[in-house]
């Protein structure tokens, strides 16, 4: 569910916001830094920096996820939108989550830098919940969420790779501790933001977010040491930049067919936060005793949940095949973690159908289970992703690369907004069955793609033009 990032394999280069170039002068003191913090290890064997930028990450989820789940209840509920306006208000926003990156990522290489991008998003995105709780403020409100993640996001995550040497194995699962980190302020927000606004109103959830916002600048501005230097910017990083070539052509050429594949499948991942939720209120018993009914944005916390206790056990899995010498295609386990959300979609399909053919509510036990394989497909795809284009990114063209995943996010959350306005015009079961086709659509597309060029991830240094022509 919750959104996903790419960082930087050459230590010479910076990443998005900043995916940009250092001026090879500086790149001695880089290394230096580079040697200290890999020294100085104290979380699963990774350097400091790393749980700096999780915590402030996790409470940045926190902010955004607790916005999330209350966001359709507040405009269906409280502002009486109708829901298909509602779940293209919803589409839209979520959309241009995933595009204001690609632009605050340039702006970021090219003027403001890491750090100060990271402080002036934070900031404008803090001040965007806190507007969320006044109603003719509604539209501007979101504008600012939106703008504050195009800088914030990248930049902090960009951060990850610039902690390791070119190389080193652990960067992989830098990523799905990063995961676990995001995954954590998902499972808190539903739980405060979500139950402040059920019971106490809508704006206190909003409020709520806007203080985890604020919480996650204090740690990264407190945890600035851990982190790497920024990169030098200006001519002579500009001029440092390499040509793009046919290899740097083909590989993006790559990237944008896989991206093409993650915007059909997010297409039915988005659901999430939207007809899942309108289900959750309108299909779903939640009674649990005579005097207490589960809060609907509980169940968005089971999604992180599972991501805790089923992330440990992947990266071992992989890291133990690692060892052994067995490679498994990366987008191998993203075609697996497709069939498997497809798979959801389509048994949560027919528990709906079953329900209405009945005239009855299905039990909440039902969607929880939904949520436990849903997100185990989640983890095969998402971070897969995340680390397949930070590894296949052409040097010197970070913040290019990393825009193909954006907007695979962009183009899917419209998708998925377009598909919600069904909704009304279908049977729930029916709806659920469809977008478990959409799903199933993008394994098999990412399983031909995965036979037809091998283990691409193995391939990063080398020229894809070797690839595209097999």
């Amino acid at each position: 569910m919750p959104r996903n990032f790419v960082g930087q394999r050459d230590r010479g280069y910076g990443v998005i916001g900043g995916i940009g170039f250092a001026a090879r002068r500086g790149n001695s003191k880089r290394m230096s830094t580079l040697m200290n913090t890999e020294q100085d290890s104290n979380w699963f064997g990774h350097p400091r920096g790393l749980t700096i930028l999780f915590l402030t990450e996790m409470w940045e989820m926190f902010s955004f996820f607790g916005m999330r789940a209350i966001l359709v209840y507040y405009m269906t509920l409280h502002l009486d939108m109708k829901q298909a306006y509602a779940s293209l208000v919803y589409g839209a926003y979520a959309a241009f989550v995933y595009f204001t990156p690609v632009i605050g990522g340039m702006i970021a290489d090219r003027w403001l830098g890491k750090a100060r991008a990271v402080v002036i998003g934070g900031t404008t995105m803090a001040l965007g919940h806190f507007m969320m709780s006044s109603e003719p403020l509604f539209y501007p409100a979101l504008s600012m969420i939106a703008v504050g993640n195009g800088l914030f996001l990248p930049s902090l995550a960009s951060q990850i790779e610039g902690l390791y040497r070119d190389g080193d194995p652990r960067s992989k699962s830098a990523y799905n501790i990063y995961y676990v980190g995001i995954n954590l302020g998902a499972f808190m927000a539903p739980f405060i933001c979500g139950t402040l606004g059920e019971t106490y109103g809508w704006h206190w959830g909003f409020a709520a977010a806007g203080v985890g916002m604020l919480l996650s600048l204090l740690i990264y501005l407190g945890g600035r040491r851990y982190l790497p230097p920024e990169v030098v910017r200006g001519p002579a990083a500009r001029a440092a930049r390499p040509p793009m070539d046919r290899a740097a052509r083909d590989r993006f050429a790559l990237l944008i067919g896989i991206a093409a594949i993650v915007v059909i499948f997010r297409g039915a991942y988005e659901q999430v936060g939207n007809t899942i939720a309108l289900w959750a209120d309108s299909g779903i018993d939640r009674q649990l005793t005579s005097s207490w009914t589960i809060p609907m944005t509980w169940f968005i916390s089971i999604d992180s949940l599972v991501v805790f206790a089923f992330t440990p056990l992947l990266v071992a899995r992989w890291a133990r095949l690692a060892r052994q010498g067995i490679e498994t295609s990366l987008l191998g386990r993203m075609a697996f973690g497709a069939a498997i959300v497809a798979a959801s979609y389509v048994a949560l399909g027919l528990v709906a159908g079953w329900s209405e053919a009945h005239g009855t509510r299905a039990s909440w036990v039902w969607l929880a289970g939904w949520f436990v394989v849903f997100t185990i497909g989640e983890l095969y795809i998402l971070p897969t992703g995340l680390a397949l284009f930070g590894r296949m990114a052409p040097e010197g063209f970070r913040a290019t690369s990393i825009a193909s995943w954006f907007f695979a996010g962009f183009f899917g959350n419209l998708l998925a907004g377009g598909l919600g306005t069904l909704w009304g015009q279908l049977a729930h079961g029916w709806f659920f069955v469809l977008i478990g086709g959409v799903s199933a659509l993008s394994a098999v597309l990412l399983y031909r793609l995965s036979r037809r060029l091998g283990d691409v991830g193995k391939h990063a240094t080398a020229g894809a033009q070797a690839l595209l022509s097999r």
